[in-house]
């Protein structure tokens, strides 16, 4: 059989296949075509993948809030604030019910940090 496809990590040069995933021990058998390849082929060293993780700002610190005056925590509506009167305030979303119910929108204002909750 002729190679038809190009060398891909986690791809059967030979027919195409998905192949199964890579094993501490053994080769890799590909369940279409049978051919057999070993761990050290499959791996492509040139396309290695780097990443990083960002956590959002950490906002305690040993037990203490931090002062964050001036941040909101998500996109600001107009909505009055029940406790202080300001105009502004930050909204999320989350679905805490079932899929076929509203959302939950959790409202925090951006002067006092005034939290609410409201089922749409």
């Amino acid at each position: 059989m002729s190679k038809t496809f190009k060398k891909v990590a986690g791809f059967c040069s030979d027919c195409g296949a998905i192949l199964p995933p890579l094993r501490d021990i053994g080769d890799v058998t590909c369940y279409t075509c049978s051919k057999v390849f070993i761990p050290d082929i499959l791996i492509d060293r040139n396309s290695a993948v780097h990443y990083t993780i960002h956590f959002n700002s950490q906002s305690t610190r040993l037990g203490q809030q931090i002062d964050r005056e001036g941040e909101e925590e998500g996109p600001v509506v107009e909505r009055k604030c029940p406790k202080c009167g300001n105009e502004k305030m930050s909204y999320a979303t989350l679905q805490l019910r079932s899929a076929d119910e509203g959302q939950t929108v959790f409202y925090t204002c951006t002067k006092c940090k005034f939290k609410e909750s409201e089922n749409s």
